[in-house]
């Protein structure tokens, strides 16, 4: 297959009423073993990284990885920027071939949101890379730094964002965070089927990692089309790293390469199965 544009994945997920899983990497174990995952299921999936881990992950290392690793998969992959912070960002990432790129500036006003969102979108657009923005608050940050609490995004504030900037995905709060959740969240399905009516593009959900199965697939059953999985693959890793070590008495970066793989295919397959299965209610 090939690396390939977001928008894309999106349309036929909508076309299946199905989910793309957006899978968070941090090095090449995790991008191998989402690859791994994602061929053996024989299932398109998207690949990203968050600008606040490109400090132990440099944009120059990851983003050609992860080009390389779509352009040579046997299945359709998408190369997602998560959570831009910067314009410069969103630049590079587009510079490395990325074929979705987001700028987060949810925290800003909703009119500086939209502007920015517009620049982004007009970028973008001189590559056909697929644009995604967030509006409301989800809880938490990518790399647990900082929570700024959720705000549910407005149905009707939805509406006008995505006219006003023309994006092809929109990222929605509803009673989602980031991080490691100390139990499954209570997620606003109400809110959600009110911004369904409102828009015609595909919806996102982050803080994937801790909400339970049902409610993957409820929220993809209302709209949901790309779910961000990031801490669950983070946490995989690092068990199975840990596994490794504890276990073996001789220890070698190869055995610790092929560990670490191993946690981010678990993870993945495991969610990449639940994203195509339908709701039952």
């Amino acid at each position: 297959m090939a690396l390939v544009k977001m928008k894309d994945l999106l349309k036929n997920a909508e076309k299946k009423n199905i989910g793309v899983g957006a899978f968070s990497v941090g090095n090449m174990e995790m991008i191998l073993g989402a690859v791994k995952a994602a061929e053996e299921e024989n299932t398109p999936i998207i690949l990203q990284i968050a600008e606040v881990r490109l400090k132990h992950s440099p944009l120059y290392l990851m983003g050609p990885m992860m080009v390389m690793a779509a352009k040579k998969a046997n299945v359709d992959v998408a190369v997602h920027l998560d959570h831009g912070l910067t314009i410069g960002t969103v630049q590079e990432a587009l510079g490395y071939g990325f074929t979705s790129v987001m700028l987060d500036a949810s925290q800003e006003s909703f009119g500086k949101n939209i502007e920015m969102t517009k620049e982004v979108v007009a970028m973008a657009g001189k590559t056909g890379a697929t644009v995604e923005a967030e509006l409301g608050l989800v809880g938490g940050s990518e790399d647990g730094s900082s929570d700024h609490g959720i705000l549910c995004t407005d149905p009707e504030e939805a509406k006008t964002f995505c006219q006003e900037t023309g994006i092809d995905a929109l990222a929605v709060a509803i009673g989602n965070a980031h991080g490691n959740y100390p139990v499954a969240p209570t997620l606003e399905f109400g809110v959600l089927e009110k911004i369904k009516e409102k828009v015609n593009i595909p919806l996102v959900l982050h803080g994937g990692s801790g909400i339970t199965d049902r409610d993957f697939q409820r929220g993809i059953s209302l709209g949901i089309r790309k779910v961000n999985i990031a801490t669950a693959s983070f946490n995989c890793l690092t068990a199975k790293a840990k596994e490794y070590i504890v276990g073996h008495d001789k220890i070698n970066y190869f055995g610790l390469n092929e560990a670490m793989v191993a946690g981010t295919y678990e993870n993945v397959k495991k969610h990449i199965k639940v994203f195509n299965e339908p709701f039952l209610a």
